[in-house]
């Protein structure tokens, strides 16, 4: 009877465990894409499909979200990233990304413990409209520029998953203008924000050791 007793404790024990890791989705653009780890597949990935010859991450598990997941005993829910995307719907040489936007993305991130968003650097990159701070009463136009996209997919963010933890990661070397603002605009939502150091990087892309500085900033920002 003891005997079953411990079993019995252990099984539960491991039940327990399981249902207790954290869960997390990913909003991202090339620096969280991997080739058959995305959600939708039919998204635009950048490692393995592109960046065979310009850059040394070959393996899933050289991600940053990866190691996330590994250092942290974290489960990935969904990996919502596209390669080039922007946060607002203005793309490289002013074409429309709504198809590709991460305001239209956001609708499919799942119901995670977690949500990590790492954007603005396309929007950086393709010199889009910047736009002005704007916390409300949205139009179609002001989502074609960064500042009120951005604070429209907080919003929206919050609204529709009120007990996730969101935490909004800043590309380093990229404009201080899109840096600043993203930061300004997580404080009036009370969303964490992060601004990575000195990232390691091969063709405008962490590398091995920069996906792994990337993971010990983000471990290291959870823990304090």
């Amino acid at each position: 009877m003891k005997t079953l007793f411990s079993i019995l404790f252990f099984v539960l024990l491991c039940v327990y465990n399981i249902t207790a890791q954290e869960t997390f989705s990913i909003l991202g653009d090339s620096y969280s894409t991997f080739n058959g780890y995305l959600t939708p597949q039919k998204n635009r990935c950048y490692y393995q499909e592109v960046s065979k010859k310009r850059n040394d991450v070959h393996n899933v598990k050289q991600t940053w979200w990866w190691i996330l997941a590994n250092e942290c005993n974290y489960k990935l829910q969904i990996n919502n990233s596209f390669s080039g995307s922007t946060i607002c719907n203005t793309g490289y040489d002013n074409k429309d990304f709504t198809d590709r936007s991460f305001i239209t993305r956001g609708e499919n991130i799942g119901n995670p413990d977690i949500l990590f968003i790492f954007g603005g650097t396309n929007d950086c990159w393709a010199k889009v409209p910047i736009g002005d701070f704007k916390y409300g009463n949205w139009t179609k136009d002001d989502l074609y520029m960064f500042r009120p996209a951005f604070a429209y997919m907080l919003d929206y963010l919050k609204r529709g998953h009120p007990q996730m933890r969101i935490i909004n990661i800043c590309n380093c070397n990229i404009n201080k203008l899109f840096i600043e603002s993203m930061e300004n605009i997580c404080k009036h939502y009370d969303v964490e924000c992060l601004t990575l150091k000195d990232i390691d990087k091969q063709s405008n892309h962490p590398s091995i050791k920069g996906m792994r500085q990337i993971a010990k900033q983000i471990i290291d920002f959870i823990e304090q």
